[in-house]
């Protein structure tokens, strides 16, 4: 039975409510004790986390590892190891893979690749239509039974409400979690940027608020017929931020996250023809990335996710419309989170939380919290470690970041799975 004991460092636990310098004891993968040490507790491996914060290990709800289908982009592989030296835990994987994730088959070949990459806590999102298509249901049920959490429809809209209403008819009779990200496919319109100035001044295709905003009061109507229980992913405007606040008033179960990104770049940061800014939901204006932070500050917005979306270097060539979507985003989580601690819109606590206690509470998993008796998953990092974003520290095998050459403060130094080290920062004794 290996043993490990984490000494002197701040332990930050917000399910438990600890903010403190103390011990972890760890036995036989599972959290055994925080400050008191067991009696007769002989550790196989001490870690030194002086002047380091201890914290649950990070839970992802929106990633893409590229596998099965893009490997040229990325591999299971490659992102686990970014996500281990991340801090990050847990993944949620979204369906739009090659094959789509619409059956049980592909849901048991995500489990055997999780394995392979001895990375085994990644969590398949089940389509909720046949092939992404938004015009079947699939098998919801059988899906879930072989180890989907929940289900989704990626970035792909759903073809009318009658077939949305179905959907989530099925899935609150089977208690499954519906992840939903509001898109307006036609209002959308292929655009690439924000409907505002600066898509105006770049004569750049936009996409209105409106597209997420009409989809996001669609589902919540639905919401409120069916029962069903729905997580927002990735909002992006002010107006998707008061429509959540309003539902959680009249009591309705659903919750929200934001991608990092969102909460720290707005149209105004694009750069001319530089892809690494095209996003979708696109960058929007200073107001609606203040609101962002609000909501995440109260709580309407339950959590961060990374929306992680690597890509090889021709997805990213050609001209900004013409380019694929998405940012490189797992190892820049961290220190995007305390760069908003230190312009204090949100707490230490609530940052923690954000990526640990509430995604948990969202998936219904036993995670997130440093509980005698849970798994343990644990973060260690430097808050005041600064390091650049460059193919030095990289493990990602997408470098499709906007923020790329930049110094960034907080580093993971150390990351356990179930008890087991998958990340250390300097050569582990």
């Amino acid at each position: 039975m290996t043993q490990i004991h984490i000494k002197q460092g701040r332990i930050i636990d917000p399910v438990n409510n600890i903010n403190r310098i103390g011990c972890v004891y760890i036995a036989d993968g599972k959290i055994v004790s925080v400050t008191n040490e067991p009696a007769g507790f002989k550790p196989d491996t001490i870690i030194n986390a002086h002047n380091q914060i201890v914290c649950p290990g990070f839970i992802d709800l929106s990633t893409r590892l590229r596998e099965p289908g893009q490997s040229r982009k990325a591999t299971f592989k490659s992102e686990t190891a970014a996500a281990a030296s991340s801090g990050v835990t847990t993944m949620c994987l979204q369906p739009d893979t090659s094959p789509v994730i619409d059956t049980p088959a592909v849901a048991e070949l995500i489990k055997e690749l999780a394995e392979k990459a001895n990375y085994p806590q990644i969590y398949p999102i089940a389509a909720l239509t046949q092939k992404l298509e938004g015009t079947e249901l699939s098998a919801m049920l059988s899906l879930k039974q072989a180890g989907c959490i929940a289900v989704g429809n990626a970035n792909q809209s759903v073809k009318n409400l009658l077939i949305l209403r179905r959907a989530m008819e099925y899935a609150a009779s089977h208690d499954l979690l519906v992840m939903f990200r509001p898109n307006d496919h036609w209002l959308g319109n292929n655009g690439c940027a924000h409907e505002g100035t600066v898509a105006t001044r770049y004569g750049l295709p936009s996409i209105p608020e409106e597209a997420e905003t009409i989809a996001l009061a669609q589902c919540l109507e639905l919401v409120e017929l069916t029962g069903c229980r729905v997580h927002f992913g990735q909002l992006s405007c002010k107006r998707s931020v008061i429509k959540i606040f309003q539902a959680k008033k009249y009591g309705l179960n659903v919750s929200a996250d934001v991608a990092i990104h969102q909460l720290h770049l707005t149209e105004n940061d694009i750069i001319p023809f530089d892809s690494n800014y095209h996003v979708l939901p696109p960058l929007r204006t200073e107001a609606d990335q203040q609101y962002l932070k609000q909501g995440l500050a109260s709580g309407t917005l339950n959590s961060i996710c990374s929306d992680h979306q690597p890509h090889d270097i021709d997805a990213k060539l050609g001209a900004f419309p013409e380019t694929e979507p998405g940012i490189s985003s797992l190892e820049t989580v961290l220190p995007l989170m305390l760069k908003l601690v230190a312009q204090r819109a949100i707490t230490l606590e609530q940052g923690i939380a954000s990526l640990s206690e509430n995604p948990a509470r969202v998936l219904h998993i036993k995670s997130g919290a440093l509980t005698v008796g849970f798994a343990a998953d644990v973060c260690i990092f430097d808050p005041e470690l600064e390091w650049q974003v460059n193919s030095d520290n990289w493990k990602s095998q997408g470098v499709n970041t906007p923020f790329w050459g930049q110094t960034l403060k907080g580093r993971v130094t150390h990351t356990l799975q179930a008890g087991k080290i998958i990340h250390c920062l300097e050569k582990c004794g």
